[in-house]
Formats: C-alpha cells, sequence, structure tokens
C-alpha cells in the first residue's frame, strides 16, 4: 500500500510515544498532511544509520523507523472495548480495556496565559 497525503490512516507504532495531550500511545489516527525527509523536519541530513524519512500525521511527526501497521480508514474508535472475562468463581463479568490511540486530528487546548502585574 502507498501512504496518500490527504487520507486518514491508523498508524501503530513499534515503541511508546509521547503525544503533543503529554499521554503515551502506541498508535495515532489522523490525516497525512506530508511525507517528509530528514533534511526537510530535522533540518539536517542524518547518516546511514538513522532514518531518512518522517510522516506529518494531523498534529504529530513520526519517524518512519518506528511504524510498524498501517491501516487506511477514515473512522476510528476511542473509546475503550469491552470483552467479557471469567472470574475464579466461574462467574462472567464484562471489563472495558484502555484504549491507546491518540486522535492527531483534534484540537489541543491552548492554555490560557495569566496576566502579567
Amino acid at each position: 500500500m502507498k501512504l496518500c497525503t490527504g487520507r486518514n490512516y491508523l498508524i501503530t507504532t513499534d515503541a511508546w510515544f509521547f503525544a503533543p495531550d503529554g499521554n503515551t500511545y502506541r498508535s495515532v489516527f489522523g490525516k497525512v498532511t506530508a511525507i517528509q525527509t530528514d533534511a526537510e523536519v530535522l533540518g539536517l541530513k542524518t547518516n546511514a544509520k538513522s532514518t531518512n524519512w518522517y510522516i506529518v500525521v494531523g498534529n504529530m511527526i513520526i519517524a518512519g523507523c518506528q511504524i510498524h501497521y498501517v491501516i487506511q480508514t477514515e473512522e476510528c474508535r476511542f473509546e475503550g472495548c469491552g470483552q467479557e472475562k471469567t472470574d475464579a468463581n466461574g462467574k462472567i463479568c464484562f471489563q472495558t480495556g484502555i484504549n491507546r490511540i491518540y486522535n492527531a486530528n483534534k484540537k489541543l487546548r491552548q492554555r490560557r496565559k495569566k496576566p502579567a502585574r
């Protein structure tokens, strides 16, 4: 599959990352706005042991070497999904898991600066 700009993707990374909201995630969903070289993103050309391309997804950038899976999709579920489990007594219960997909299309709230006194 070829990555195309202007489309939404769900991208799973090889490692956990800190997103602009301060939380950690393993996946990101958002519109790919650019696929750029190391020189365009970092302002310098890296050596052969470093990644040489980056993908701009919504409000963040991912190094090409960190991309594990890519799915082109126009929608993504961000709330936790549940599953049935059986406890030690044989009772079936429903547990809701935590979703670790960062929504890069979501606008971040700007903190207001306190007025100088």
